[in-house]
């Protein structure tokens, strides 16, 4: 449910970032929020080919060999959210919030499912039904999974999120399977609709259905707004520094 408090978020969307890079913003973007240095903030973006493994995942559901992958260019990587394999790629919108739990919905299981909830608040405005499954975490329609979800939490500040398929080519999650879950399917907005969707509408619903959901105030200024912030705490380029944030009290949410 969302919170009745209005606090201010920052939409951002930071184009197509390499998950290397975009993860050590985040890690950098955490600590600031744990120092009210920034407001709340959601990251949207989308990602070169690289499929992730979270922590409770098994490289036994990577389908093809590393070396393969590594011909193609494919990094496979290990990361901190909760979760198993998934991929990541062009046409898929991902959007990592980083929010103060405590300032909006000190839960995490509400948390998730307020994520769940925006995502599918934003099919049905392209007349697209998504559906929660018993058991799993993530958007389904009909049998298929749109839109995974992990995520990590540090001192309740989120990280990591969400990844919705807009216009993904889906012959890349027959590499592995997909969130370990073997016996359902992947499916796209572009492949449910029959015709294409452009990922900027789509960037638009979900940032604005985020908003509406939490009962948050949106700032003005998007990837502008960032970068003054960040030069005021003396960082020009987040996630691009190379130095290593340390972090104390981690704990992952597995999804």
């Amino acid at each position: 449910m969302p919170s009745e408090r209005e606090n201010t978020i920052l939409v951002v969307d930071v184009g197509r970032t390499s998950y290397d890079a975009c993860w050590e913003m985040q890690r950098e973007l955490v600590e600031l929020r744990a120092s009210g240095r920034v407001p709340d903030l959601l990251l949207l973006t989308e990602h070169p080919h690289v499929y992730t493994i979270g922590k409770t995942g098994n490289e036994k559901h990577l389908r093809v060999r590393r070396s393969e992958l590594e011909r193609d260019g494919i990094p496979v990587v290990h990361t901190d959210r909760g979760g198993d394999i998934t991929y990541h790629g062009p046409g898929q919108l991902v959007g990592y919030p980083i929010l103060d739990l405590h300032c909006i919905l000190p839960d995490l299981d509400r948390y998730l499912r307020g994520l769940e909830e925006i995502i599918m608040r934003a099919l049905d405005r392209f007349s697209l039904r998504g559906s929660r499954m018993e058991g799993y975490t993530g958007v389904w329609v009909g049998e298929e999974k749109i839109c995974a979800i992990g995520i990590k939490t540090t001192r309740w500040i989120t990280m990591h999120g969400f990844a919705l398929n807009v216009t993904t080519d889906l012959s890349y999650f027959a590499k592995i399977i997909p969130c370990g879950i073997s016996d359902r399917g992947v499916t796209s907005m572009e492949r449910r609709l029959g015709r294409p969707v452009r990922m900027s509408d789509v960037a638009s619903v979900v940032g604005n259905e985020f908003v509406s959901y939490f009962g948050y105030r949106k700032a003005e200024g998007g990837m502008s707004a960032l970068l003054q912030l960040l030069e005021g705490v003396g960082i020009r380029r987040a996630g691009l520094s190379g130095e290593q944030s340390q972090f104390h009290g981690e704990y992952e949410v597995t999804v």
